[in-house]
């Protein structure tokens, strides 16, 4: 298992090492803002989804406003989280924000919207990019989701490897996609503006479909426009991840990942608004399920079979799948600091091998693969649940920061007010929206399930708090005195139980008990055959199990035994005797694991394990004695016990007389 961890992983990386591991900003772009550049490949296609089967392409006329005032909300978001990132150059965004300015509440809230964020953004992102391979390979669309399950355990893999490691894998495809769209836009807008690309023909039988034959044609309403709108929004996702990563920046820290939001934001727009302006002018048909609206317009722009075509193709695909990145970053950041704080389990606050927190990428990509599985890896099954988790931590944020501003006056504190101010209400505006135009499609679910994470986070924090008040020592706590009583689990007499004998007895207990469980008279009597063949002067206790189990009898005999002495200890050594190889112990049955897992639950229980390695070599027979025990013989020799009991082979002393244990009353 540690060879083949090293050869997924790598080789672990010392906390020293942690600085060499930072980006920088080329590299961060591609890792912390490919989900936010890769919405333009469905943001657009996900407001034609809400209005072309109310309008048919009539609706391509609200494309543009509708993207232009997206466009002002992503300036005005951009705009608030540099503040934040300045403010808090350690990271945390929304939750971090939320918990020192609005309280604990408040935080939770954005930090459970924000984990529901970060897995809806794997499940969005690699749903969308394998939509984009089957859009150029069809005969793949019924093996989709199985290729999303392939695409999510890639990506986990690659970021156990380390942020840096990964980091450089995912800018090639960025940049890729960011200069083959560029051209697409680029060349696309040319070409409409200049008259040499007119409008693509309407592919009626798609519209029919998307209009069940017209039966859904009934004009453009207010609500559906907020219903697209909501859609078109979903381009802002992934703007928080910056300012949760600021501390994986090289420094300086606050002014480099402020440079790549504001990179960031550029891109973004211009690629959002290009999409919408060039569709509005190609006018194509998008299909339920089919092609996607970046595929037909590369193919109207550079030809369906040319080499750019599949350029872009590929690169859609790449920078869509490898966008879930950001999620990789940004989620086991969070759920550390969240840890850190109690609201999630401990194992989630450490960092693996490679400083990455493996565990929470484990986490997150089991809940992503649930999702795809639950919505058949169809994208725009999942875009409803989306948006409410951005949004509900936009709002947070900015809302928090206004109160910072407010709180300490900094310099041009009043004017990073009302730029905050704008972001809070703009981002509830938009939350407002999504909850009221997607209620009924999806966007109940986030709704609900933030709350219950919240609910949730808060009964960890409150075990947390409930274990540490247990182990705090009172003022003159002295522990109370006890007696101290060990039982030796026996089966039949070998070099282990021997061995486990030696160690019980070193343990100076004041009751020294070999307990064997047995299923038979014949196996008591060969038991007691044993003990008097070896000359053990241990006291010998057998209970019968008619149904061969092993642990009910000894927790009976346990009972027992804390019946009868008050203020006792029992210390139970299991002899367990260790293979040469791995593979050798399925050959074996695991009762001793079994029960050692059910005494862990015990009160006042000890549990011992007695290793005997069967690898290696026999004892020194030279040695008189091998069991350090009165009147003991190691089994292979053949001399007689030692005339006096407390005497061993090489004349050493040894305690021959047992305590007995104080019993109650």
């Amino acid at each position: 298992m540690s060879t083949l961890k090293r050869l997924l992983v790598g080789k672990p990386l010392a906390s020293a090492e942690e600085g060499h591991q930072r980006l920088g900003k080329l590299v961060a772009l591609a890792v912390f803002a490919s989900d936010a550049i890769s919405s333009t490949a469905y943001a657009t296609e996900e407001i034609l989804h809400q209005l072309v089967p109310l309008a048919g392409l009539d609706a391509l006329r609200y494309l543009v406003p509708i993207a232009i005032i997206v466009v002002v909300l992503l300036a005005i978001v951009i705009a608030s989280y540099r503040q934040t990132i300045h403010a808090y150059p350690n990271g945390g965004g929304s939750y971090v924000v939320s918990r020192e300015n609005l309280g604990i509440t408040p935080s939770l809230v954005a930090g459970a919207s924000l984990l529901v964020d970060y897995t809806l953004t794997v499940a969005v992102s690699v749903s969308a990019g394998v939509a984009a391979i089957t859009s150029a390979f069809p005969g793949l669309r019924d093996s989709r989701v199985g290729l999303c399950l392939i695409f999510i355990v890639l990506l986990t893999a690659t970021n156990l490897r380390g942020v840096k490691e990964s980091g450089r894998l995912f800018a090639v495809p960025t940049y890729v996609y960011v200069f083959t769209l560029g051209a697409l836009l680029s060349v696309g807008l040319f070409r409409s503006f200049t008259g040499s690309l007119p409008a693509l023909a309407p592919n009626e039988e798609a519209l029919a479909e998307l209009t069940h034959n017209g039966a859904l044609l009934g004009g453009i309403t207010a609500f559906a426009l907020m219903r697209a709108f909501s859609s078109g929004a979903v381009a802002l996702s992934g703007i928080e991840a910056i300012s949760n990563g600021v501390p994986a920046f090289r420094k300086p820290e606050a002014r480099n990942a402020s440079t790549t939001l504001v990179a960031m934001g550029v891109i973004l727009a211009t690629f959002f608004f290009g999409i919408s302006v060039l569709a509005s002018h190609l006018r194509p048909t998008i299909e339920e399920g089919g092609e996607t609206l970046l595929s037909i317009m590369g193919g109207a722009v550079f030809g369906g079979g040319s080499v750019i075509y599949f350029t872009l193709q590929a690169a859609t695909a790449a920078i869509l799948i490898l966008a879930a990145n950001t999620a990789f970053n940004a989620f086991p950041s969070l759920s550390s600091i969240l840890a850190r704080d109690g609201y999630l389990p401990r194992q989630l606050y450490n960092r693996g091998d490679r400083l990455v927190y493996s565990n929470g990428i484990l986490l997150l990509a089991g809940a992503a693969a649930l999702l795809i599985v639950a919505f058949g890896g169809i994208t725009t099954a999942l875009i409803p649940l989306y948006a409410v988790g951005v949004f509900t931590g936009f709002t947070l944020s900015q809302s928090g920061m206004v109160r910072h501003h407010l709180r300490l006056k900094e310099p041009a504190w009043r004017r990073n007010v009302v730029i905050n101010t704008l972001g809070a209400l703009a981002s509830f505006a938009v939350l407002a929206v999504v909850v009221v135009s997607k209620f009924t499609i999806g966007a109940w679910v986030p709704a609900v399930v933030i709350p219950l994470i919240v609910v949730a986070l808060r009964a960890v924090q409150r075990h947390y708090t409930r274990v540490a008040d247990l182990l705090r020592v009172p003022e003159g706590y002295r522990p109370l005195p006890h007696t101290h009583t060990v039982v030796v689990l026996v089966g039949s007499i070998h070099q282990g139980v021997l061995a486990a004998l030696t160690y019980a007895r070193s343990l100076s207990p004041d009751r020294l008990i070999a307990l064997s469980v047995v299923s038979s008279p014949e196996e008591s009597d060969e038991i007691g055959a044993q003990w008097e063949r070896y000359g053990l002067s241990i006291e010998l206790e057998r209970r019968y199990s008619p149904y061969r189990e092993l642990t009910p009898p000894v927790l009976k005999y346990l009972d027992e035994l804390d019946a009868a002495y008050e203020n006792d200890i029992i210390t139970v050594v299991v002899p367990e005797f260790v293979l040469g190889h791995w593979w050798q112990q399925f050959l074996h049955n695991q009762s001793a694991l079994l029960l050692k897992g059910r005494l862990l639950f015990r009160r006042n229980t000890v549990v011992t394990s007695v290793p005997f390695h069967l690898s290696e070599p026999e004892p020194d027979s030279s040695d008189d004695v091998a069991f350090n025990e009165p009147g003991a013989l190691h089994p292979d020799s053949g001399e007689e016990p030692s005339p006096d009991p407390t005497v061993t082979g090489d004349g050493q002393k040894t305690r021959a007389v047992e305590r007995p244990a104080t019993p109650r009353g």
